[in-house]
C-alpha cells in the first residue's frame, strides 16, 4: 500500500514537473495567436527602423498576426532592449538588432542586462555598407594616400563622428588602431550636423552610412575613398573597399532580429524561417537593396556574427578608452 502510494505520489510529481514543459510546447504550436510587437530601440527614419518597417507587412502576412513597431528611442539602444529583456519569452516582443548592440555590450558597464547572454538572435535581415569619405580639400585619393598623410601630418586631419560610441566613431578609432595613425576625434549628436561641418570642411574625415553619404558623393560635395563592405556596392561601383587596403578591416552595420532568453526554439525557428522568406521576396529585396544587401542567416549563424563583433569592438573601445555619452 505504501508503496503504490509513493509510485503514486512520484508519478503526480513528475506530471506536475512536465506540465510547464508541456504548456511552452503548446504556446509555441499555437504561435502567434495575437500581435507581435517589434521593439526598435532607435527613432523612427533610424536605419533599424527603415529596416523592420520593410519586413513588418510581409513578415504580419506570414505569420497572420499584425506586427507593430514599437520605436524606443534613448541610451544608445539600450532602452528598448531592456523592454524586451523584461518581456515573458513567448515571441510576442522581438528587438531589432544593430551594430549598436554589439559596441554597447562593452561601452556601458551599468547595464541591468547582458547583451550576450539575455538575448538570443534569430535572423539577419539587411547589411547596411559604411563609406570612408573625406572634404575634397584634403589632398588625396586614395585610402593609401590618407593613410601616408595622416601620418606626415599626426592630429592635423579632424575625424567626425555621430558620436562617442557610435559605430561611426569606433569603425574610425579601428582605423586608427589597425593602420597606426593619429587624427583628432570630434564627436556630434548625430549625422545630419556631421554633414553639414565635413561639407563646410571643419572636419575632414568621416566613416558614414552609405545610404547617408551617397548624395554628397554624387554632387561632389564630398569625396569617396572607400566603401566598407565585402564587396563595391552596385551604388557606387567604381569606389574600392576598404578591404582592397586594409586587409580584415570591417565595420559595416548588419541589421536582424532577436528575442529574449528561454523563448521557445520552435518559436525563434518560425521567426527565422519566416524573416527568410520576406526578405527573399522581390519586391522587399528592392526595397532592402536601397539601405544595403539582404542577408539572411541560420540563428547560428547570426549569432556568430554578433560574438565576434562584440569581441571586435571591445578591443577597441577598451584601446581607446570611448566612454558613453557625447563631449562637445
Amino acid at each position: 500500500m505504501k508503496t503504490m502510494r509513493r509510485r503514486q505520489f512520484l508519478n503526480l510529481a513528475a506530471n506536475l514537473a512536465a506540465m510547464p514543459l508541456v504548456l511552452r510546447a503548446a504556446r509555441a504550436q499555437n504561435y502567434p495567436s495575437r500581435p507581435v510587437r517589434w521593439i526598435v530601440g532607435a527613432g523612427a527614419g533610424s536605419g533599424p527602423d527603415v529596416a523592420a518597417r520593410l519586413v513588418a507587412p510581409g513578415l504580419s502576412d506570414r505569420l497572420g498576426q499584425s506586427v507593430v513597431i514599437d520605436n524606443r528611442p534613448g541610451a544608445g539602444g539600450n532602452i528598448g532592449t531592456q523592454a524586451v529583456v523584461n518581456a515573458p519569452p513567448d515571441g510576442y516582443t522581438i528587438l531589432a538588432l544593430a551594430d549598436s548592440h554589439a559596441i554597447n555590450a562593452t561601452l556601458y558597464d551599468n547595464l541591468n542586462f547582458n547583451f550576450a547572454r539575455d538575448i538570443v538572435p534569430v535572423a539577419s535581415i539587411v547589411r547596411v555598407p559604411f563609406i570612408l569619405v573625406i572634404n575634397p580639400s584634403v589632398p588625396v585619393r586614395s585610402v593609401p594616400e590618407l593613410i601616408a598623410y595622416a601620418k606626415t601630418n599626426p592630429g592635423k586631419l579632424r575625424l567626425a563622428s555621430s558620436g562617442n560610441g557610435t559605430v561611426s566613431h569606433v569603425a574610425g578609432e579601428l582605423f586608427k588602431m589597425m593602420l597606426g595613425v593619429t587624427m583628432l576625434n570630434v564627436p556630434y549628436r548625430s549625422s545630419p550636423p556631421v554633414f553639414t561641418d565635413l561639407i563646410a570642411g571643419h572636419v575632414h574625415v568621416y566613416f558614414g552610412a552609405l545610404p547617408l553619404s551617397i548624395e554628397h558623393i554624387r554632387a561632389g560635395k564630398l569625396r569617396a575613398l572607400a566603401t566598407i563592405a565585402p564587396a563595391r556596392s552596385e551604388l557606387l561601383p567604381d569606389i574600392p573597399t576598404m578591404a582592397d587596403f586594409v586587409p580584415n578591416y570591417d565595420a559595416s552595420a548588419l541589421y536582424g532580429v532577436g528575442v529574449v532568453k528561454d523563448t521557445p526554439v520552435e518559436i525563434v525557428d518560425r521567426l527565422q524561417k519566416e524573416i527568410n522568406a520576406v526578405i527573399a521576396e522581390p519586391k522587399v529585396k528592392a526595397q532592402l537593396a536601397v539601405i544595403g544587401t539582404p542577408v539572411a542567416m541560420s540563428a547560428a549563424e547570426y549569432g556568430k556574427v554578433i560574438a565576434n563583433d562584440i569581441e571586435k569592438w571591445a578591443k577597441v573601445i577598451r584601446a581607446a578608452n570611448i566612454k558613453p555619452g557625447w563631449s562637445p
